[in-house]
């Protein structure tokens, strides 16, 4: 009985550790096969050779609604040419739905219609011309107002180290919190047929200075904290792009600089201001910016003059398409001006350059990798007047 149990045993762990190795063979085996997923392997590959118009149509409307929704773009599909319908009237979104769908293995040509479709497909018609929505909620793959790349007060998640400040310290660590939330956008609107969108934008930056003066107590501190709050509406047709905006900007410093500068008075440069900026994206590189502000209301202990323009510009370059990571890649350079009255309309300005990633081309969130250099005057609260000149290396996550 003995002589059988052990038998029974040894079969068990034999075939136990036989079976984890066939495991490991078929993880492996797997394991290799995904690596180089890309985006045709989500068709059958019996389809590749010679898939059929209403197949084709199909997975591509599918890849569109899933990145693109908001913008109830219409596909059609004949003998390998794509045909879109309702492509929305901001020239970067419908570049980059366009290129999107030119990425597809199996398309052969890409090309925008107005409202009726070709003669061979007007039996189509009115499956374009159907009634679309007026707006959407909580749009959250496309921006209608690129950001200010440069703008050092952008509305972004960033981390990054600043050398030779010598307002704020000769070694900082910047860091942002903040990010655009749109809360509806209505679809082809006013005469011009472009989309109007409103939502809010809140942000935070603060300062380290990472060697305080020896005398003082502890390691790091705490220099500065700025609170943002905006409303921005935002108008979008062709390559052009308007924003107003309503925003609140309050400042404190940090506590271990007031205890390591007892003598430090503190003030409070909070204000409130509206601006109207208006952005061109010239061509498929550049684009350019440029918007007057007008301060509400400043706090008596720090005052401001009412009158400000803030301009720049930002370049991108070298872009392509990542296919083993399903990304695209781009280098970027930007600039960014700033004159305020408060500052006598003194020169203030800030150049930066960089690569980015994102899923889409030329829209949705990205990440940046990037280096920068500011001549002007200080962005934290109340070293506001005073002039500086730094630069930093930074990475950065949001629009």
């Amino acid at each position: 009985m003995k002589f059988f149990k052990v038998v029974f045993f040894v079969f068990i762990f034999t075939n136990a550790f036989g079976y984890e190795d066939y495991i490991d063979e078929k993880v492996i085996a797997y394991d290799e096969e995904i690596a180089g997923l890309n985006r045709s392997d989500n068709i059958p590959k019996e389809s590749l050779k010679n898939p059929s118009d209403e197949y084709f149509e199909g997975y591509l409307q599918s890849l569109i609604d899933m990145n693109y929704y908001e913008f109830k773009v219409v596909v059609l599909v004949k003998n390998g040419t794509v045909w879109l319908a309702n492509v929305p009237k901001n020239k970067l979104l419908a570049k980059s739905i366009i290129a999107y769908l030119r990425d597809v293995p199996g398309v052969k040509e890409v090309k925008e219609i107005d409202g009726v479709p070709p003669k061979d497909l007007a039996k189509m018609e009115k499956y374009v011309n159907r009634p679309k929505v007026k707006g959407v909620w909580f749009p959250q793959t496309s921006s209608l107002y690129q950001p200010m790349i440069a703008d050092p007060r952008q509305v972004i998640y960033s981390i990054g180290y600043r050398g030779m400040d010598r307002v704020v310290g000769r070694t900082d660590v910047p860091v942002s919190l903040g990010d655009d939330f749109p809360f509806f956008r209505w679809i082809d609107v006013w005469p011009w047929h472009g989309d109007l969108q409103i939502g809010v934008e809140t942000g935070i930056w603060s300062v380290f200075d990472l060697q305080p003066h020896p005398d003082h107590a502890g390691g790091s501190e705490l220099v500065n904290t700025d609170f943002y709050v905006g409303i921005p509406l935002v108008y979008a047709v062709n390559q052009w792009a308007w924003r107003f905006r309503l925003y609140h900007i309050s400042s404190h410093l940090g506590d271990e600089y007031m205890v390591n500068h007892p003598s430090v008075v503190r003030l409070n440069p909070s204000f409130e201001s509206i601006d109207v900026f208006m952005s061109c994206q010239a061509t498929d590189a550049w684009r350019f910016y440029v918007g007057p502000g007008f301060i509400l209301h400043s706090d008596s202990t720090f005052p401001m003059d009412r009158l400000y323009v803030e301009y720049g510009a930002d370049i991108h370059f070298w872009g392509k398409k990542i296919y083993y990571h399903n990304l695209y890649g781009t280098w970027f350079g930007a600039c960014y001006f700033r004159n305020y009255q408060v500052n006598d309309w003194s020169f203030d300005g800030t150049f930066m350059f960089g690569y980015e990633w994102s899923k889409l081309q030329g829209v949705g969130r990205k990440i940046r990798l990037f280096v920068d250099y500011h001549n002007g005057y200080c962005n934290e609260g109340q070293f506001f007047k005073k002039r500086t000149a730094y630069w930093e290396a930074r990475m950065a996550y949001g629009w």
